[in-house]
């Protein structure tokens, strides 16, 4: 594996960020971002004795920014910033949202606006490089100044306190660091606040939830082309002059897409005649719409998130001036309604690309349409086996788990900080209900899979578009026909490993 450097022209994006994450390799500080580094903390310093009140710099937090610190306090106050900061609770998050997001923070104080030494930088990357992970409480960032809490739990394991996991296994920071040849660092001004200012936690979980749902989407694709012919249902409505009318990208792309999936079927030719249905419903009809919006959704997210991956979100930000002092300036670049409001559009999204799939799911199921020429729930013996009855009420039941997941975090507002913090984004909640929102709809999609596999072989022997035809030969290497009554649920487990695997790839 190519190893990473990081470098002032270096586009961060989430393909990269979930390379971090869950591959490990190996970082490095290229010596022209050490350089910026190393001049931003010499224009820090310049101001450090000049009498004036800087925020974080030599004054409290929040709204104790009024409170003037002494320079012989300035260690002390970063340390305690960090140190009352660590408040989060719950689980810990998993290990490679963690790393995401150290790499992320990484990436920001590259790009040298935030004052700290060369030397925090490249202990956060030797922790990357030894694979020593802090343990980070999910709870606690309302996602305003900051991720403060969960990124408070990363610069602790830097100081030498605190819980870290490596190879698996938890130990305490500092013997971590030590085993590592790492020394803990002491923080000098400005760096305790500059580690925690940031929307690093949600910008991470942002890449990684990106990623997964760019798979998600293509096997929710091959599920829907799939059920059109385990429904024996129409082609007719992919038509693309119905889509250059309808002037809606996605969905002239969705209906491409599909085209190619079903071409080479045999399946549709079988009922192209004397067919008595003159339309199919919504699920099927109007997929294009509804997928086409998902995918428009995602690609205006996906904007905002690579936009965020090339940001600073650090305050006070510190800029170089022709004057021997640099501007100090404080705003509000901290804040994480950037990010939150595409999280929580992705989460509606998500919602739509499981609702319409379990539709789909419960048509083919049902056999209400007898020209599907399916058994009812795909039971070998109706009556005596159930087949996949349950696989349909799973389902539902997890879109309804999903309404509620799609109701946005960001809207509602709770004041922090004794009102100076009065308007907050609550970005890490938004990913949260994301994340839970995409392993759900994984569940749905691989069952509509499983289901519609099932269904296209009751066709046989006429078969399906030549891709929808692989994608069946991956699902059978590790599920089998169903001949008689079984558990689904490692049926469904193995198809969404496939779906995690990328198995279900292709190029929109």
């Amino acid at each position: 594996m190519d190893p990473i450097i990081i470098t002032s022209d270096l586009v961060l994006t989430p393909q990269l960020v979930t390379q971090v994450a869950r591959e490990m390799p190996r970082i490095s500080l290229s010596e022209e971002s050490r350089a910026a580094i190393e001049q931003c903390r010499v224009s820090l310093e310049t101001v450090l004795n000049d009498g004036s009140p800087h925020y974080g710099i030599n004054t409290g937090f929040g709204s104790l920014s009024n409170q003037r610190i002494e320079h012989e306090d300035l260690e002390n106050l970063q340390r305690n910033l960090i140190r009352s900061h660590a408040a989060g609770v719950g689980d810990p998050l998993e290990d490679e949202i963690v790393r995401g997001m150290m790499f992320v923070l990484v990436c920001s104080l590259s790009r040298a606006k935030s004052g700290v030494r060369v030397q925090l930088v490249e202990l956060l990357i030797s922790m990357l490089n030894h694979g020593i992970t802090p343990i980070v409480p999910e709870l606690g960032s309302v996602g305003a100044s900051g991720d403060l809490a969960p990124l408070a739990h990363v610069a602790q394991a830097m100081i030498g306190e605190g819980k870290v996991r490596i190879q698996g296994r938890e130990t305490d920071a500092l013997v971590a660091l030590q085993d590592a040849g790492i020394e803990p660092i002491t923080l000098k001004a400005k760096e305790g606040l500059a580690l925690i200012n940031g929307t690093h936690l949600m910008t991470a979980r942002f890449s990684l939830i990106y990623q997964d749902l760019e798979q998600l989407i293509d096997a929710a694709l091959i599920a829907n082309a799939m059920s059109i012919d385990a429904a024996r249902a129409s082609h007719g409505y992919l038509d693309p002059r119905i889509y250059e009318a309808r002037n809606q990208p996605g969905a002239s792309e969705v209906a491409t897409t599909m085209r190619s999936l079903l071409e080479g079927s045999t399946i549709v030719e079988s009922h192209a005649e004397n067919d008595p249905r003159v339309q199919d419903p919504y699920s099927f009809r109007c997929a294009p719409l509804v997928m086409g919006a998902v995918l428009d959704s995602l690609r205006s997210c996906q904007s905002s998130l690579l936009n965020e991956l090339g940001a600073v979100t650090d305050n006070p930000l510190i800029f170089e001036t022709t004057k021997e002092t640099p501007d100090i300036v404080s705003a509000g670049c901290f804040h994480g309604m950037p990010v939150a409001l595409p999280l929580d559009t992705l989460a509606i999204g998500i919602a739509h690309l499981a609702g319409i799939s379990e539709r789909r799911m419960y048509h083919i199921l049902s056999v209400f349409d007898p020209e599907s020429q399916l058994r009812a729930f795909m039971s070998p013996k109706p009556g005596v086996m159930s087949g996949f009855m349950i696989v349909q009420y799973a389902a539902a039941a997890i879109c309804n788990e999903l309404i509620g997941l799609a109701n946005p975090a960001s809207v509602a507002n709770l004041s922090t900080c004794a009102g100076m913090e009065d308007y907050n984004s609550f970005g890490p909640r938004s990913a949260a209900k994301a994340s839970r929102a995409l392993k759900l709809a994984r569940s749905v999609i691989a069952s509509e899979l499983l289901c519609s596999a099932e269904g296209i072989e009751c066709h046989r022997p006429h078969t399906s578009g030549h891709r929808i035809e692989a994608a069946i030969k991956a699902i059978r290497e590790v599920v089998s026909p169903l001949t008689e009554d079984r558990t689904p649920s490692p049926d469904i487990a193995a198809i969404e490993e496939l779906i995690r695997n990328d198995r279900f790839a292709f190029e929109l």
